[in-house]
């Protein structure tokens, strides 16, 4: 008897950049990483790259990327997020999947998913047939192959979907097993209808389409994948080993495969260290020879289906409703207690007449330019991808018969894109719509009306509130969806002006403001000007920015003062005649260096206007580095402040603790905040001062006083042993900076502090594997090296050495 065991990781986060922005604006609830992506990316994307294999002793005894050793698939969305920001772990993906082709048979683990998790049953045909597209042209521009694969979001499944997928070449898909109807084998005419308790999830099963086409389905484990999401299979790596090694049928003859779909997040930020019992249980299963690792495309070459099914249409794996969760109040939430979903079926509503009406305006205003709409929506991803002018050009050439303004295309181009996101399921998935997923999807809306009223006389958005008035909200004060869109997606709205004020304000703190993007716009200054008194500064200017994504631009001429503290007032305008702009800089310039500043503040309303900006205009991210600059002086000056107190009173405050007297509280208070400071600032510097840390640890412990914000300090630190690990790697035989760093460690377990040490880790078991008999050190050098690795605990077989 054949048996495989095959683990599949669906890695996905719903959209969360600025619609306008295209960047994640700072999450607070993530702290201390700046939002939830850079955070569950520290937490599972990227230690599953580099998963740790334990000893018996907890001891790290191997890493595996266990990306190479599963099944897996990433939302494109995500991957575009984790190119940029983050870019290592991004590579170690695509080079696990290439480790997978040489390990699985020449076919790679990863699959594709549809592009932005839109529920496809609830799609109409053209967005069904784009979003297979495009995440099949994002898999193909990542990892360079074809895919074999698709992933459907929430596993929603209809008719039309698998003929689609068929279409495009993709041989299998993943389902439920409360999604199978029934199943007969090969030949046979009768139907068995089967239900999730006795559908044997160990074999493919061939769907045979209305078309002729076929399609394979793998129905996952539901049992096993249910122990792994939710009861605790996690706790225990070689225990998850044997729960799969389990699902095998003994008496069975026929080959089989017993294979688990979850969330990918699951290994890692949903449980804690969740990697490490994945990487555990496939290195159990792989050294013990129980059965085979595989994934499903080398299973599907290997063992073709011998089975037929029948599906429930209209299915999916997190509704036990069909599909009900993303257009009504069935029931399904994320569990707030006596709140309702009747917000769903408007919401859905609504954006179903909003996508009607996009299409009709997207038909007409580019039939006077496009030859096919259709197509050229199709092969727009590719523009998404690579917003460059090689291929922006080539998708002119072969889509654009007329001459039109390049904004206008992409603005028709734009309109269908954010009409698609708009359509992302988490929207639909969560409790309330003033939820973060809910407004997020309302901000596409927004952007694809805000986008046909710059190229049409079309107003929907009047239209589109009043429908969402019918969308009741859980919360009273918040009433319905016209209220939460006005109070949390109009202040995201943006346009050219905006983003030239946004620049006008920055540029106040800016360096060098010449070379300063502003997200996905580019600025270029014809004029500059910067004064400073003090405090008070001012710049003028005329500058031009410029979309990156419509490639629209505008000129603006602006003036902004700084009167210290938050205090910052700006204007702008974008039809100042060169004259009146010379003019006005002479006068205003001439106010400031005058110390006038009424003047200025007159100066400004008369070239300008009354309409006026303040610090409050800044996107968010900026708006945050304004003021942490801003009060970094006064935060200095309370420090410095609190230091005199500490430096002078110390000997006092020794000799109430020498005679069991009491310490005020503001003391501890004192000294707690001052050793905080001392602590952090030895983790910022380039290189970790050993004998500070040393210091402040004995005072804190001495005084029995906390650390502040422990998780902001482990970051710090962890990114510190990293630093010197590099350094320490390319010294050669300088032992004395092991000896140094092996001191901290100590240091850390006496104030309880956890450094998320993987990339240390990770360094120093390449560091190990690349000389492992450690020739041409000295015998101290090879202790202290070994000490490193007890510190990291990381185990690796050494020589044996007489100290």
């Amino acid at each position: 008897m054949e048996k495989y065991i095959c683990i599949h990781g669906h890695f996905y986060q719903p959209p969360r950049e600025n619609a306008w922005l295209e960047v994640i604006e700072v999450q607070d609830s993530a702290h201390p990483y700046h939002d939830w992506n850079e955070r569950i990316s520290a937490e599972c994307y990227a230690p599953n790259t580099a998963s740790r294999i334990l000893n018996e002793r907890g001891v790290i005894k191997n890493i595996i990327s266990n990306y190479s050793k599963i099944s897996f698939n990433f939302g494109p969305t995500l991957l575009s997020w984790m190119e940029v920001h983050e870019p290592e772990t991004y590579q170690a993906i695509l080079k696990a999947d290439l480790e997978s082709i040489a390990h699985f048979g020449g076919h790679g683990s990863a699959i594709a998913q549809v592009y932005n998790h839109m529920i496809m049953p609830l799609a109409n045909s053209r967005d069904k047939e784009t979003q297979i597209v495009w995440g099949i042209r994002d898999f193909e521009f990542r990892f360079k192959r074809k895919p074999e694969g698709m992933w459907l979001s929430e596993t929603a499944v209809d008719e039309e979907s698998l003929e689609l997928l068929a279409k495009h070449g993709i041989k299998f898909t993943i389902l439920a097993p409360r999604q199978a109807k029934a199943i007969r084998k090969k030949g046979e005419l009768v139907w068995k209808p089967v239900t999730s308790s006795d559908l044997d999830t160990r074999r493919p099963y061939k769907y045979t389409l209305r078309s002729g086409q076929s399609i394979v389905l793998f129905f996952y484990d539901g049992e096993i994948s249910q122990g792994v999401a939710f009861n605790g299979l996690l706790n225990d790596g070689k225990k998850f080993a044997h729960r799969l090694l389990e699902g095998f049928d003994s008496q069975s003859i026929e080959p089989q495969l017993v294979h688990i779909a979850t969330d990918g997040e699951t290994y890692g930020h949903h449980h804690k260290h969740g990697d490490m019992a994945l990487a555990y249980a496939l290195d159990y299963i792989e050294r013990y020879k129980h059965s085979h690792v595989t994934n499903y495309a080398q299973f599907l070459s290997m063992f073709p289906p011998v089975y037929e099914v029948e599906i429930h249409p209209d299915s999916s794996w997190s509704c036990v409703h069909g599909i009900e969760r993303w257009r009504s109040n069935c029931g399904c939430n994320s569990g707030k207690p006596n709140w309702h979903q009747m917000w769903r079926k408007p919401l859905r509503e609504t954006l179903d007449w909003l996508r009607e009406e996009l299409i009709a305006i997207y038909e007409k205003e580019t039939a006077n330019f496009l030859r096919d709409p259709w197509l050229a929506r199709e092969d727009y991803i590719d523009v998404i991808l690579d917003r460059g002018d090689e291929t922006f050009n080539a998708f002119l050439k072969k889509h654009v018969f007329a001459d039109v303004e390049q904004n206008r295309i992409l603005r028709m181009m734009e309109v269908q894109r954010n009409a698609m996101l708009m359509y992302t399921s988490c929207g639909w998935f969560f409790d309330d719509l003033s939820g973060i997923e809910t407004t997020q999807i309302m901000q596409y809306a927004c952007r694809a009306m805000q986008l046909v009223s710059q190229v049409s006389d079309v107003k929907l958005e009047e239209e589109f509130l009043k429908r969402m008035e019918l969308a009741p909200s859980n919360i009273t004060t918040l009433a319905n969806g016209k209220e939460v869109y006005k109070k949390y997606v109009t202040p995201s709205k943006t346009n050219l002006q905006r983003v030239g004020m946004h620049y006008a304000v920055s540029s106040i703190f800016e360096e060098d403001p010449e070379s300063f993007p502003v997200f996905n716009y580019t600025t270029h200054n014809e004029v500059f000007i910067r004064k400073e008194a003090g405090e008070q500064k001012l710049v003028i200017g005329i500058t031009k920015v410029k979309s990156n994504v419509t490639r629209s631009e505008k000129k603006f001429a602006f003036a902004v003062i700084y009167m210290g503290q938050h205090n910052i007032i700006g204007n702008i305008s974008i039809d100042m005649q060169p004259d009146k702009f010379i003019m006005m800089q002479s006068s205003i310039v001439k106010a400031f260096e005058e110390a006038r500043l009424g003047d200025i503040i007159g100066l400004m309303q008369t070239y300008f206007g009354p309409e006026k900006y303040t610090i409050w205009q800044l996107f968010q991210d900026e708006k945050r580095k304004v003021f942490d600059l801003i009060t970094y002086q006064s935060m200095r000056d309370l420090e410095n402040s609190l230091r005199r107190i500490y430096n002078r009173d110390y000997p006092l405050v020794m000799a109430l603790a020498n005679n069991d007297a009491p310490i005020p509280n503001a003391y501890r208070t004192t000294f707690e905040y001052i050793l905080n400071a001392d602590l952090t600032r030895c983790f910022l510097t380039e290189r970790i001062n050993i004998r500070q840390v040393e210091r402040i640890t004995n005072e804190l412990v001495k005084w029995k006083l906390k650390i502040e914000d422990s998780d902001q300090l482990e970051r710090l630190v962890g990114e510190s042993i990293i630093k010197e690990l590099k350094r320490f790697s390319l010294e050669g035989e300088n032992y004395s900076r092991i000896e140094r760093l092996n001191r901290l460690f100590p240091l850390l377990f006496k104030l309880n502090l956890s450094p998320n040490l993987y990339k240390s880790q990770n360094l120093y078991f390449e560091m190990s594997k690349a000389n492992p008999k450690h020739d041409g050190h000295s015998p101290e050098w090879i202790r202290e090296f070994v000490l490193l690795g007890e510190n990291l605990r990381v185990k690796i077989e050494y020589p044996l050495v007489k100290y």
